[in-house]
């Protein structure tokens, strides 16, 4: 099983990140354990996380979201996997071209 995350730092920003063991990671990165980016950043809250039957597939999408903006995150967030489809490039362009 692997789960990739995306937590909220107390600085606002996110971080993005994958394991096989969610509530291990979590409290690696509140006891500063985690990333240097989270050490600097702490406390830190999960804000969303999906689980999935392979961990490469979970570090296959923290590697697609890492590449997302803020407003898609957040998005992500607030209404999963269904609130940001449509927000690639390609299929904005797909659209204004009909």
């Amino acid at each position: 099983m692997g789960y990739v995350y995306i937590l909220r730092c107390a600085d606002g920003s996110f971080y993005v990140g994958s394991t096989n063991d969610l509530a291990r990671r979590l409290t690696q990165h509140n006891a500063g354990m985690g990333s240097a980016y989270t050490r600097r950043r702490l406390p830190v809250q999960l804000a969303w996380s999906a689980d999935f039957a392979r961990i490469d597939e979970a570090f296959a999408w923290e590697k697609r979201i890492q590449g997302w903006s803020r407003a898609k995150r957040q998005a992500l967030i607030d209404g999963g996997l269904d609130a940001v489809i449509g927000w690639s490039v390609r299929d904005r362009k797909k659209r204004a071209t009909g």
